[in-house]
């Protein structure tokens, strides 16, 4: 099957990250043509003319639509696609100009009906976001589930940074209502349907996420607390691991409340557990400022993950 590409972009009161996206997407090496479909969900800081400056460079669309969130916006536009295979990004990702040639050749060699693929911190991006980056994809906090592909068996790919086939999108009728992971939501249903996944090594984008500490826990609270309604909406994907950020800050508590009574040994193996996780990030790095923020940034992570995951398992209405 000769894959044809449809690029759909929800976006909602950023048009300075749309106008970086689409520029990235002129730089494609990919020969064959594709076409962009940028859905703008409500917004009152509109993309039109940013978008309509690119139409005579990228075979673009734009959609104006009354706002009803990322997922709707998303099915509105696979909707509306000519191709045969849909790829979603989220409106802050910088695309790397080799992108859709990885994609297209992982795929003829092995085709599923969806897939994923990893997120990076381009050199443009500022000390936070890179701690943010790091936070979320090193081995030392999420196990590197979102951009390892030994860290993964069956991958969940996630809505920024994701690809489904025109086939699958009927059969599942694309993204839930959900507000908070309906992308992991949309996965559970493709595997129902017995539509397989991968992840694509080659395939990452430059992911800008938050920009202030504020957001990232707000974020990531978000995360946490949609997590058990996933568990108990498809009980079979519900893993131990989930619980881990909730176990380490009650953890963190008590060494704190043991310091109190001069007992340290707990605090000694937090510190140590910070002490490589700040040189993991300086080797990977290479900035010391993005080092240490991403001590910062994954106790934020763990905190408003950990308090997100609680609060939905027992005090969600």
């Amino acid at each position: 099957m000769k894959l044809q590409f449809s690029i759909i972009i929800p976006v909602y009161n950023r048009p300075q990250e749309i106008e970086e996206l689409l520029l990235s997407l002129t730089k494609q090496t990919y020969k064959s043509n594709f076409e962009v479909i940028v859905v703008e969900d409500g917004s009152t800081l509109k993309a039109d003319a940013i978008v309509a400056s690119f139409s005579e460079i990228l075979n673009v669309q734009y959609f104006f639509k009354q706002n009803s969130g990322a997922g709707a916006s998303r099915n509105f536009g696979m909707e509306r696609a000519t191709g045969n295979y849909f790829i979603i990004f989220d409106s802050d990702c910088i695309i790397p100009s080799q992108y859709l040639d990885e994609v297209d050749k992982a795929l003829t060699t092995n085709y599923t009906d969806a897939f994923g693929g990893a997120d990076a911190a381009h050199e443009s991006f500022t000390v936070i976001q890179k701690a943010i980056n790091y936070s979320m994809t090193s081995f030392l906090t999420t196990g590197g589930i979102r951009g390892n592909k030994k860290a993964v068996d069956k991958f969940q790919p996630r809505s920024f940074n994701m690809g489904i086939s025109k086939k699958a999108f009927e059969t599942t009728k694309g993204f839930s209502k959900m507000k908070i992971g309906e992308d992991i939501d949309l996965t559970f249903r493709l595997w129902e349907n017995n539509f397989e996944t991968q992840f694509i090594e080659n395939a990452f984008v430059y992911h800008k996420r938050r920009s202030t500490f504020q957001q990232f826990f707000k974020q990531t609270f978000a995360f946490g607390k949609g997590r058990p309604f996933l568990n108990t909406k498809y009980p079979n994907t519900a893993k131990i691991t989930y619980w881990f950020p909730s176990i380490f800050i009650l953890l963190l508590l008590v060494s704190l409340i043991c310091l109190l009574f001069n007992i340290h040994v707990f605090a000694l193996l937090f510190v140590v557990y910070f002490t490589f996780l700040f040189f993991d990030s300086l080797l990977k790095n290479k900035n010391i400022a993005v080092s240490i923020t991403s001590v910062i940034t994954t106790l934020i992570q763990f905190t408003g993950y950990g308090l997100g995951f609680l609060k939905g398992l027992f005090f969600n209405n």
